[in-house]
């Protein structure tokens, strides 16, 4: 199977194992990704809620681009996800938007007929793939592994389409059929923050510590996210959290890929597991004997 792969600006930055596991995993699931000719950032987040139209002007060069290889289009940042679908959705509905968009991409040669579907790599993997077809290829099962799946608040809503808005359960079924144990975690689809760690600390900190006193307080060795942004949050931020609450949080945050690539028997290089700043190689090594 073959899909256009839209790896988005951060993936080339702060988070390279995730693109890096994301390939790997790919690649051992027998899933071809053709990463997008002269992509450019989705104009997510801030952006998209000040420049709305010339946001969507943005993801539809994406789209053009994707829709000449007529696959799938792929990603695995939910903010990319969110606002490619949400131009998606707009351009294929409102005829206002579709003709600006359309002027605007036929300065740069290009045209969108709105062929293409967005969809986030979790639900390729999971429902084109499917569990059935995972299961032969796994070399660890990762019993013993008490996990929280955190899949934060852009995934399942407000345009996703392929799990519950308000208790997705992918990535529960996905690492219980592999032998995790996936723990209580009522708070997986809380906001952290997000961007607004920059310009709102206190209370960005605030829904961080409330993540990770409910990971922990249910026993979770691991947490296990689907979004560069919540990986930041909740690994990076840390620190700060233990000082501003005087708490001692030590939880290791790592991406889906990267876990499904421990079970798939992939090495720790291949999925850059050790650049964690809260290292994960602790809880991991278990399923390495110990050694790389």
């Amino acid at each position: 199977m073959r899909y256009s792969y839209y790896p988005g600006c951060s993936l080339e930055v702060t988070a390279k194992p995730y693109d890096a596991s994301a390939r790997a995993v790919c690649q051992a699931l027998d899933i071809e990704l053709e990463e997008v000719d002269d992509w450019n950032c989705c104009g997510a987040t801030s952006y998209i809620s000040i420049r709305e139209l010339i946001s969507f002007a943005i993801s539809a060069r994406n789209l053009a681009l994707a829709e000449k290889k007529k696959n799938d289009l792929v990603t695995v940042c939910p903010a990319c996800y969110t606002v490619l679908n949400k131009a998606n959705i707009y351009i294929n509905e409102k005829e206002d938007i579709k003709k600006t968009v359309d002027e605007a991409l036929a300065v740069a040669n290009l045209k969108y007929d709105g062929t293409i579907k967005v969809r986030h790599l979790l639900d390729v993997i999971v429902n084109d793939v499917g569990l059935q077809k995972i299961q032969p290829k796994i070399k660890k099962r990762l019993e013993g592994l008490k996990i929280a799946p955190y899949y934060g608040c852009q995934i399942s809503r407000p345009h996703g389409t392929f799990d519950d808005p308000e208790f997705p359960m992918t990535m529960d079924n996905l690492f219980s059929s592999l032998g995790a144990e996936v723990v209580n975690f009522p708070l997986k689809a809380k906001c952290c923050g997000g961007i607004l760690i920059t310009t709102e600390l206190e209370e960005s900190l605030k829904l961080i510590k409330d993540l990770l006193s409910c990971a922990q307080d249910n026993k979770a060795e691991l947490i296990v996210t689907a979004c560069p942004l919540c990986e930041i949050n909740l690994e990076g931020y840390q620190k700060k959290v233990n000082k501003k609450f005087k708490t001692v949080f030590s939880i290791p945050a790592i991406y889906f890929t990267q876990l499904l690539g421990v079970a798939l028997g992939l090495s720790k290089e291949k999925l850059l597991i050790g650049k964690e700043l809260v290292s994960a190689e602790k809880v991991l090594d278990r399923f390495y004997g110990g050694k790389r």
